[in-house]
Formats: C-alpha cells, sequence, structure tokens
C-alpha cells in the first residue's frame, strides 16, 4: 500500500438532506441529528447540498444556523451554493450572521453558472434582469470583495436616530479566509487560486483540459462551474484531471502547496452494514458505475466510481489515489436515496474504522 505525504487531517462529511414533500420537518431535522451525530463521532466539519426546487435542503444557510446552535465544535460547510441564485450582497449578510452565530465555524462554498433548467425559472427569479445577469466568476469576486469589508455603497453615518455602515454588516473577521469554491475545471481552479479561496474537488470534473467550464449537474461540491463545454486534448483519466486542477489551484494560490483543497468522493464503509444493507449499497453503485466508463453529456462530464467496503479495503483504494495523496482534507459525500439509519451507520464506520486508517484521529 503506497504511503501518503499528506496524512488526513480533517475528515468531514456532505449531506443532501432529502425530505419527503408530505413532511418536510422530519427530513430537516434528521438532518440537524446527523450533524449532531458528526460532532459526537469527532468529525471535523459537516457540509449541506444545496438545491432548489428539489426535495432537499433549499436554504444551507438557515440550515446551518439552526446546527450552529445544536453544536459547538464542528465546522459547517454549504457544498455548494450555487450564486446564480443569489444577491451577493444579501448572501454575504446571512453568511457573516450565522459565522457570528456559530462562533466562527461556517465554511461557505459557492459555485457559479446559470441555475439549473434556467429558462424555465427565470421569469420567477429574475422577470426584468434575466438577459442582464452575469452568472459567472464576478459573481464570485463581488461576494468576496463584501464579505472582506469591501464598501457595499457609498453612504455612513448618522442619519435621524439611525446608524449606518458601508460595509456588511455584521463583518466576521477570518470568514473571508473560509470561502470555498467548488469547481470541476481547470480554469475554475486556477481562478479560485488567484483570488486565495480554498478549492473543493469533488466526484465530478470536466473532462479534458478544463480550459472552459460547463454547466451540468453532478455529486458533489461543484456542481455547476457555468460557461460552456471545454473538452480539449488533456487527460482523460479522472483521477489524472482531479489532479491536474489541485496542483493548477495550488500553483495559482499564495499560499502554495498550503493551500486547502477538500476532496469529496462517494464513499460508503461496510464494517457494521448488515447484510441487507451492504446489499444495497453495492446495487447503488453498481447501478452508477457505467456513467464512470465515459464522459458524459456535452460538458463532458467524468464522474469517480463510488467507493463501498471495509474501511481497510476502501482506504487501500484511496491511498493508490494520486488526487487524495495530495490532500490532507476530505468531504465524503453520503449518497442521496439512503435513510437516515443508514447514514448513522456509514458515518460511525468513517469515524471508527476508516478515518483511523488513513491516519487521522477524532477531535475530542
Amino acid at each position: 500500500m503506497p504511503s501518503t505525504p499528506r496524512p488526513l487531517r480533517k475528515l468531514g462529511f456532505l449531506t443532501i438532506g432529502l425530505f419527503d414533500a408530505a413532511d418536510p420537518g422530519r427530513g430537516h431535522e434528521s438532518t440537524l441529528e446527523i450533524i449532531e451525530l458528526g460532532e459526537r463521532l469527532g468529525f471535523d466539519s459537516a457540509w449541506v447540498r444545496n438545491r432548489h426546487l428539489q426535495y432537499g435542503i433549499s436554504s444551507p444557510v438557515a440550515v446551518l444556523a439552526a446546527a450552529s446552535q445544536r453544536t459547538s465544535r464542528i465546522e459547517l460547510g454549504t457544498a455548494v451554493i450555487p450564486l446564480g441564485w443569489e444577491n451577493p450582497l444579501r448572501l454575504a449578510e446571512d453568511l457573516a450572521t450565522v459565522d457570528i452565530l456559530s462562533g466562527g465555524r461556517l465554511n461557505p462554498g459557492v459555485s457559479v453558472g446559470p441555475p439549473m433548467h434556467f429558462e424555465q425559472v427565470k421569469e420567477a427569479l429574475y422577470p426584468d434582469t434575466a438577459d442582464a445577469e452575469d452568472f459567472g466568476h464576478e459573481r464570485v469576486r463581488r461576494l468576496l470583495d463584501l464579505v472582506r469589508g469591501k464598501p457595499a455603497g457609498g453612504f455612513s453615518g448618522v442619519e435621524g436616530f439611525e446608524v449606518f455602515s458601508d460595509v456588511v454588516q455584521p463583518h466576521s473577521p477570518g470568514l473571508d479566509r473560509r470561502l470555498w469554491y467548488g469547481g470541476g475545471s481547470l480554469r475554475s481552479a486556477r481562478w479560485a487560486g488567484e483570488h486565495g479561496m480554498n478549492f473543493l474537488t469533488s466526484s465530478v470534473v470536466k473532462a479534458g483540459d478544463g480550459a472552459a467550464d460547463g454547466g451540468g449537474a453532478g455529486d458533489g461540491a461543484g456542481d455547476r462551474d457555468g460557461g460552456g463545454a471545454g473538452d480539449g486534448d488533456g487527460p482523460q483519466d479522472f483521477t489524472a484531471v482531479q489532479l491536474s486542477h489541485i496542483r493548477a489551484f495550488r500553483a495559482a494560490h499564495p499560499d502554495g502547496d498550503a493551500a486547502r483543497v477538500s476532496q469529496g468522493l462517494v464513499v460508503i464503509p461496510t464494517d457494521s452494514a448488515t447484510p441487507e444493507q451492504r446489499a444495497r449499497y453495492h446495487a447503488y453503485a453498481a447501478g452508477r458505475l457505467p456513467r464512470t466508463a465515459s464522459p458524459q453529456g456535452p460538458g463532458r462530464l467524468m464522474f469517480a466510481p463510488d467507493l463501498v467496503g471495509t474501511s481497510d479495503e476502501i482506504a487501500g483504494r484511496l491511498l493508490e489515489d494520486a488526487a487524495f495523496r495530495e490532500v490532507d482534507e476530505v468531504a465524503f459525500a453520503l449518497p442521496f436515496t439512503f435513510g437516515h439509519e443508514d447514514y448513522v451507520q456509514i458515518l460511525t464506520d468513517m469515524a471508527t474504522g476508516l478515518g483511523p486508517a488513513l491516519g487521522w484521529r477524532p477531535t475530542a
């Protein structure tokens, strides 16, 4: 088994927070209970996905505000908020507020690109400005500037009995250093590095050299990277593509090799699973395996296979993965459609088996 030059330092997990339309409260409560469990098990971070007009978390900032009051240590992240749905100024206010409430534990991850099914939702989302909206990296830059304390307006001072600020309030020092970009292309990796962000790389990347970002839904942190498809003549192996993104990000980042990268593969340890769970987990992974054989769709998206097996088996496969060997943080993605008890078993096995097998130790 190859050794890794970067022993696993931070273990996190990612959940979509599915719910039943007839009882959405139960699904949201399940998500909060899973985050609480993660803290008890010693996980370093818990991340939630963002899904609009679906039966998953549509307001991750609100969910994490609730989680911040039910936990005290675990870092809380979004993977990712698609900025095409957001006003950067209002989002900056919400993020800073939750960061203050959490005691500085928020790790906001964002992505760019037009909203999914934009033609069908643009009249509701941007009835007057749909054709003028910029869904590219400029939207992230605006958010960065506002979180970092650059003026949002030209007026500050006292007006009557009210006091006004020209920068976003509350201001949360350090939040800007915990902003993450979820990207699946080389261009996005470089942009995130150049702008001093952290980088989320998932189980979905773009085939080829990634000279332009591509739309489309994926499983992990960078669901939608905006723009057109770029396939180019670069590497076509998933691991090689992901490795090229990690290295390009760090080469462009002021912190160089110390720049933070988190990898988010779908990982399902089975140490304490029942026979029925094991069979269901393997069937789930097998049903998704064909998409990993070649780039998919007009965006030429490449998918990593889901990893199912004992903690030792999964650890062996990860330690042979060249991209994994260059990161020391992970946010392993929980499968979309499993039940609460499945997630309890998977997270428990991650914390007690897989994490230690990768050199990680739980936080007290």
